[in-house]
């Protein structure tokens, strides 16, 4: 049981990892001073991919911790 979790933690930190690097920065840059960011583009930022990997970033970190607690508690 313990290196199935092992496995699915590895496979976690991999995934997390390659969704951090897709993501792009936060800063905004010259456009925040002009108002660029009130965009169609940023009003519905939460329905499109950018939104998907914010999301997926949120829950495989939970995951990533509860497994990392799981395997540091020695129950397996």
């Amino acid at each position: 049981m313990r290196i199935a979790v092992a496995i699915v933690f590895m496979l976690v930190c991999v995934a997390l990892t390659a969704i951090v690097l897709m993501q792009e920065g936060k800063s905004a840059g010259l456009g925040a001073i002009q108002g660029a960011a009130d965009t169609y583009w940023g009003k519905n930022k939460g329905r499109s991919m950018e939104g998907a990997m914010i999301r997926a970033t949120i829950i495989l970190g939970i995951v990533f911790v509860v497994l990392s607690v799981l395997l540091n508690m020695n129950l397996f």
